[in-house]
């Protein structure tokens, strides 16, 4: 597959980047900043500066009318040209020039033994010292930028390959390859050519060497073909390894020379790129002796040890950072793809103590909050014929709810069909659990009805029915030995819910507990959050009877009908009701807003049962269902 090559004025200022596939045309930017065709050195190169067309082996150029500087062809000023195989042009000091270089993995079979083979065991390199310690440095310094700036692994192959290209100027060929673990062993027949194609992902699949070419470079422009060896490349990586191979060649030139790979290599060796986030990763570096100063030395296989243990070493520190950095990238990322599965407040404990000690199951006070879609029956007979609109819209209403328990240190416990549940007081104690729950329960009220109030808005036609408890619990991972989940168990959950079913009965939007609006009334100002007394009910399947209130916005709230005096109207009525002086509660209850839907609950009881307290009166409204 061609290649195109930009070369700078410095052997740093440097890309080799594969051509799309034929098939359609492709048509990509070259310039400054024109990712991933960028040639970041040359300020003499605009940001976006040509235009390139690759199609059926040909590539076009089109200077942009925008770019400051002139692109040169065959030394002439031009501002529109076609390229041909071998051939380049130049912007600013830039030269890029347009090569077909071949690579195959070539099989045991195709290759004479190594005269010489050495390996090179972890570690063992540690204490040779190099004989340019500070320029090998100061390119392995790059690398963490490199891995962390690369967008894509594509990018870090080729990133990767130019600093090695770098750090050993004696290699003829640098390249990045991949063992497939499950690829048959290499037979000696049907060994294809295996084209690049890193930028479309085009590899050929099955390779019968079971190796893949992520990216390579060679230096010059010479068409030769780059022929790494499966044997050397199985053999680092199955043995986690560095592995040497010399095919030696007499420095005397007038001797016939028996064998190089590919007429131009006589040694090659493999380091392993070992970590989990580079399965089957190594580096392969080729060159020939004529790079190398053999002056002092009879036969060019004696000079290993000399010339080639700082390159090999180098690629092992390079290999080592790589898979370091990798890694790191790897468990970020995983860490990342967790983020949805807990919440903020638990992700941050789980930072600063033991995974284990965190999620560990134990009992915690907690207040728990449920809210229950409402409306979604009717919307769903509404939108049969488009229920993919209707689920986005469903899922935008729960997203409204996580929202707003996520936003207050909550945690989303688990979700009941068109239901969330959230909770607070675990994994870390929290003092102001129930200011949290009854800050997010007004929170997500207020943006229903708010969506209610305009029209085609996705959340039209939805409202939210909302119980909040808080008590002793247990909570952290409960499950089964197959499926486990973060969430909270206990009597408290299932009074939230029951709270949350009896909104629709007493006609409420959010219902708390006795604790909860005790909490309330003690530390939450009536500027954030009121609560009244609604009624003392007996749920049907319950043996002790609740008194449950209502949680309220404050008074100066936008859409609020209650004013305090409304709300202290109503729980003198209450007072009547429950003392058995229930015209006299009838009679207060009138003088509430009719706005308030609540307090019809109390006006149809009293007014069913002829407006007279039975004689066993004992102040609780058994409820006729859940």
């Amino acid at each position: 597959m061609p290649d195109l090559i930009a070369q700078g004025p410095t052997p740093n200022d440097r890309w080799r980047r594969p051509l799309p596939a034929d098939g359609e045309p492709s048509v990509f930017v070259l310039g400054r900043t024109a990712q991933p065709w960028a040639v970041p050195w040359d300020d003499r190169i605009s940001r976006q500066h040509a235009e390139l067309k690759w199609y059926s082996g040909r590539l076009m150029i089109l200077r942009l009318e925008h770019s400051r500087n002139p692109i040169f062809h065959r030394g002439l000023r031009k501002d529109e040209f076609e390229l041909g195989m071998g051939d380049h042009f130049v912007i600013g000091q830039t030269t890029f020039s347009l090569v077909d270089q071949r690579v195959r993995v070539v099989a045991k079979s195709e290759i004479p033994p190594a005269l010489t083979e050495q390996t090179y065991a972890p570690g063992r390199l540690r204490s040779v010292q190099y004989r340019d310690a500070d320029r090998r440095i100061e390119v392995l310094s790059r690398l963490p930028e490199i891995i962390s700036s690369s967008s894509g692994d594509e990018e870090l192959y080729v990133r990767v390959v130019n600093l090695l290209m770098q750090g050993i100027p004696q290699a003829t060929f640098v390249a990045i390859v991949s063992k497939h673990a499950q690829e048959p062993e290499p037979e000696p027949e049907k060994l294809p050519s295996i084209e690049m194609t890193p930028w479309t992902s085009q590899w050929p699949v099955g390779s019968e060497t079971g190796i893949r070419v992520l990216h390579w470079d060679s230096r010059g422009l010479a068409l030769r073909p780059f022929s790494p060896s499966a044997q050397l490349i199985h053999q680092a990586v199955g043995s986690s390894e560095s592995v040497l191979h010399v095919w030696s060649r007499s420095l005397d030139r007038n001797t016939p020379l028996q064998y190089t790979q590919s007429e131009n290599i006589d040694w090659a060796f493999c380091t392993p790129i070992a970590s989990e986030a580079t399965p089957g990763w190594a580096i392969y570096v080729a060159g020939d002796f004529s790079s190398m100063d053999a002056s002092a030395s009879r036969h060019a296989t004696l000079m290993i040890s000399d010339d080639l243990q700082d390159d090999i070493k180098f690629a092992e520190l390079t290999a080592t950072t790589v898979g370091t950095l990798r890694q790191t990238r790897l468990l970020q990322r995983r860490q990342d793809s967790l983020r949805p599965f807990f919440a903020p407040i638990v992700r941050k404990a789980l930072l600063a103590r033991d995974p284990e000690e965190i999620l560990a199951p134990r009992e915690a006070k907690v207040s728990v909050l449920f809210c229950d879609l409402r409306g979604f029956s009717r919307q769903s007979e509404e939108s049969a014929d488009k229920l993919l609109e209707l689920l986005r819209r469903v899922s935008d209403a729960l997203g409204v709810m996580t929202h707003q328990i996520l936003q207050r240190n909550g945690v989303v416990g688990d979700f009941h069909g068109d239901a969330a549940m959230g909770f607070w007081g675990w994994p870390l104690e929290q003092s102001d659990s129930v200011q949290q729950a009854a800050a997010a329960a007004l929170a997500i009220r207020a943006e229903f009805e708010q969506s209610a109030a305009i029209p085609h808005h996705p959340l039209a036609g939805f409202r939210a029915g909302l119980g909040i408890a808080t008590g002793k619990a247990v909570a952290g991972r409960i499950g089964t030995v197959d499926q486990v989940k973060v969430t909270v168990f206990g009597p408290v959950v299932n009074l939230a819910a029951r709270l949350e079913s009896m909104t629709k009965q007493l006609h409420a939007t959010i219902l708390v507990d006795e604790v909860t609006a005790d909490r309330i009334r003690r530390e939450v100002s009536p500027s954030v959050a009121r609560v009244r007394r609604v009624a003392k009910v007996l749920p049907i399947g319950m043996s002790t009877p609740l008194m449950v209130s209502e949680l309220l916005p404050p008074e100066t709230a936008v859409g609020n009908d209650l004013s305090d005096l409304d709300v202290a109207l109503y729980e003198k009525a209450l007072d009547s009701f429950q003392d058995g002086n229930w015209n006299e509660a009838f009679r207060l209850l009138h003088q509430v807003p009719a706005e308030d839907r609540v307090k019809d609950f109390l006006t149809v009881f009293i007014a069913q049962n002829g407006r007279v307290a039975p004689p066993d009166w004992n102040g609780t409204i058994r409820l006729p269902e859940k």
